[in-house]
């Protein structure tokens, strides 16, 4: 089975527990996946809520044009966006995961690596007695 439809089957299952709010941080890839499939699926579940938790204003700076319309279309449905700082500095993506972390009950997860931002975030979900769903 492909990536978006065990992401497909892990938003319906973490519904079904009663999960309503999914935050995202606004990367490229798994995050943006994550935020369009959030929401598709609040078309058939109009209670749930897409909160971004952002590095910083101006993240998409450096993107291709079709990434950038692709982050526009979300933050425009979001239902709540925040952001750790207003431009880059070294430390606003580690804020970011923590952020993301903290006050969930639940951390979703693809993780492909030992090091680097999402192995980092896994590790502080687990520290923190969040519950880590890794999507293989």
């Amino acid at each position: 089975m492909k990536l978006p439809s065990k992401l497909d089957e892990c938003i319906e299952a973490l519904v079904g527990r009663g999960i309503t709010t999914f935050r995202t941080g606004g990367a490229l890839g798994f995050d943006t996946l994550a935020a369009l499939k959030v929401l598709d699926k609040k078309k058939k579940y109009p209670h749930i809520r897409l909160e971004l938790i952002l590095p910083c204003r101006d993240q998409a700076r450096t993107w291709q044009e079709r990434n950038v319309q692709v982050y526009r279309y979300i933050l425009e449905r979001s239902d709540r966006v925040s952001y750790v700082t207003d431009t880059y500095t070294p430390t606003c993506m580690h804020e970011r995961n923590r952020r993301l972390v903290d006050g969930s009950a639940v951390c979703v997860a693809y993780c492909t690596n030992a090091e680097g931002g999402t192995a980092y975030t896994c590790r502080y979900a687990e520290k923190n007695g969040v519950e880590v769903v890794e999507i293989l």
